[in-house]
């Protein structure tokens, strides 16, 4: 069922798939923690393949591929000649002869799609400007973990609505049963062939799915998400984002409107929340502000998650990494 797939989009798995590797996830999480061994990819070489920096999506892959006996190898921007003097099928061609599985963090989808056609091995999409599948696995394990359950919980995302995150969320959301607000200005809601993807598949599952700028919708949210307001490459766009979704800022103001007090906030990191990074620290030289998308008192509020949610970066891809690596006996979902 598993074994030999990559994992490029959420779409291409059905809600039980989802559900299973979630679980698993939740399953090996729990089995680390009692330091029981489960190298079930021993031997095996992973490619982590990566065009975009990271902190979670390489820590994590390198740590799941230790913790599963096998050998991680990181090829950064500089270190192959993908993209540059040698195109992206001959790289997965060569990739795929020497190693048993491949990571990709990178910009667009078409190159991780072409490393899955033409390398004969599975193939991990770490992140691309489209899709963040990863993401979700390790996000709706963390609200599973805290909730007992993620179907018909309500999650509002809030902020720029037209990146992978809001894309990712949408579409898992709808999959998975969830309820799912994306809460954006009109021009940075997601694109209508994502809106349709997500609402053929809510048809299936149940799930609601509201789009709207209308900051009166999280009430009665179960968890409120955010993002950077602008993404990897979108380093000009700074001033117009901020003036355009400060009013989408995540503070104590807009969760009182929830009316819940146990809605949680998540966040994929990193987040600007605080001086304590240059990025910041120059736009507020420029602007001000000390804050973008989230405040600090919410980010570090008892009802922040992100830290868990970032740990589960390594126990979900630890779990999609050995399912579709390790010939494990899966019962049919």
């Amino acid at each position: 069922m598993f074994q030999g797939r990559s994992l490029l989009k959420e779409i291409d798995f059905t809600q039980a798939e989802l559900a299973y590797l979630i679980d698993f996830a939740i399953h090996l999480k729990s089995i680390k923690k009692q330091r029981i061994p489960h190298q079930y990819l021993a031997g095996k070489n992973i490619a982590l393949l990566f065009e975009k920096t990271s902190t979670r999506t390489r820590a994590a892959f390198t740590v799941a591929a230790n913790d599963l006996g096998a050998h991680p190898e990181f090829l950064g921007p500089n270190d192959v000649q993908f993209g540059k003097k040698e195109s992206t099928a001959d790289t997965a061609k060569v990739l795929g002869s020497m190693f048993d599985g491949i990571q990709f963090r990178g910009f667009k989808q078409t190159d991780v799609e072409i490393l899955a056609a033409e390398s004969g091995v599975p193939v991990w999409n770490g992140l691309t400007d489209t899709w963040h599948p990863t993401q979700m696995l390790a996000d709706f394990m963390t609200i599973k973990e805290i909730f007992g359950d993620y179907t018909d919980k309500n999650l509002v995302y809030v902020g720029d609505g037209r990146n992978n995150m809001a894309n990712s969320l949408l579409v898992t959301s709808a999959i998975l049963g969830v309820n799912i607000t994306i809460l954006a200005p009109n021009d940075l809601q997601p694109a209508p062939e994502i809106q349709a993807i997500a609402t053929e598949k809510a048809i299936k599952s149940g799930s609601q799915i509201t789009i709207t700028d209308d900051l009166a919708t999280v009430k009665g949210a179960d968890v409120i998400y955010t993002d950077v307001w602008v993404s990897m490459g979108e380093e000009d766009q700074y001033d117009e984002r901020i003036e355009k979704l400060m009013p989408y800022q995540v503070n104590a103001a807009l969760f009182e409107k929830t009316e819940n007090p146990n809605c949680i906030f998540m966040h994929c990191l990193p987040a600007f929340h605080d001086l304590e990074t240059t990025t910041m620290q120059a736009i507020h030289a420029k602007s001000g502000l000390t804050e973008l998308e989230v405040t600090n008192d919410i980010f570090n509020a008892p009802q922040s998650v992100v830290f868990q949610e970032a740990e589960n970066r390594l126990h979900s891809i630890k779990a999609v990494m050995a399912a579709t690596l390790g010939h494990l006996f899966i019962p049919k979902v």
